[in-house]
């Protein structure tokens, strides 16, 4: 199998001690292919350092995160659309709007992420989106900048089937990640109802471990549990999921038979 994890954070520190070991495990499992998303400037050193060690395996993004989105928002910004000018990446993200903690930079988080969804417009990359406890907010901004040439995909999807529905008809994929394993996680209730092409497979690693390792450090080989858990959703195979939602990825990061120029 071929399986491409979308959303993966392996330049974390808590993947310091043992990077290689975690990264080998995931490919042993067929995951060649990881899309690493940004999450302010502080980490964008170790972000190059991990593409350097696996260029042919890490995939880069540039971003603001929305949970990073402060004060200094602007000049985080500016650090992202240098980025941008200096090299090549394959989408902008991860952003978005996140109230789960605090709303007190709501009106920042809104800038940031019309900014930065304008930035993919201009260099025609697809966004990744964080959405928490924001799906009105996050709708509202995409309405105003929609167009044919905006995508992407809605990492870790957490929302309703009528959220989803609607994410999919403004041309966007739903990154299914650990929770679809949860007891509580409500979306294994009627992911069935969505088509198979807008469905791609992520990790969010070191974050949301699926059952039955939830708690504990998430990594990228784990998405073979997640693929188990959907496919049992559809009641499809293993390998026709793995295909279909590889596919589903490449079309996203605008990828031709992994042959991927950086």
């Amino acid at each position: 199998m071929q399986i491409i994890d979308t959303h993966t954070h392996l330049y974390h520190e808590a993947f310091d001690n043992d990077q290689k070991k975690v990264i080998d495990r995931a490919m042993a499992v067929g995951i060649n292919h990881f899309f690493i998303p940004s999450i302010d400037s502080s980490y964008v050193d170790r972000m190059y350092t991990l593409e350097k060690s696996f260029p042919d395996q890490i995939h880069l993004m540039a971003g603001l995160h929305p949970c990073y989105v402060k004060e200094n928002y602007a000049e985080e910004l500016d650090k992202v659309a240098a980025q941008l000018k200096s090299r090549t990446f394959f989408a902008i993200g991860e952003i978005g709007i996140d109230l789960y903690w605090d709303n007190t930079f709501l009106n920042y988080q809104k800038e940031a992420f019309s900014i930065q969804i304008q930035w993919a417009k201009q260099y025609r990359l697809p966004i990744v989106i964080h959405c928490r406890e924001a799906f009105d907010e996050i709708f509202e901004i995409l309405e105003q900048h929609k167009s044919s040439t905006l995508s992407g995909i809605f990492h870790c999807f957490t929302g309703s089937l009528k959220q989803a529905e609607r994410a999919i008809n403004l041309n966007f994929k739903l990154g299914i990640g650990g929770v679809v394993t949860f007891k509580n996680g409500k979306i294994d209730q009627f992911l069935h109802k969505l088509p198979l092409e807008s469905i791609v497979l992520e990790t969010d690693a070191p974050y949301l471990s699926p059952t039955p390792h939830r708690g504990k450090r998430n990594e990228s080989s784990y998405i073979t549990l997640i693929l188990d858990k959907i496919a049992s959703c559809y009641q499809c195979s293993r390998d026709e999921l793995a295909s279909l939602t590889t596919k589903n990825a490449m079309e996203v990061f605008k990828i031709d038979n992994f042959k991927i120029k950086k």
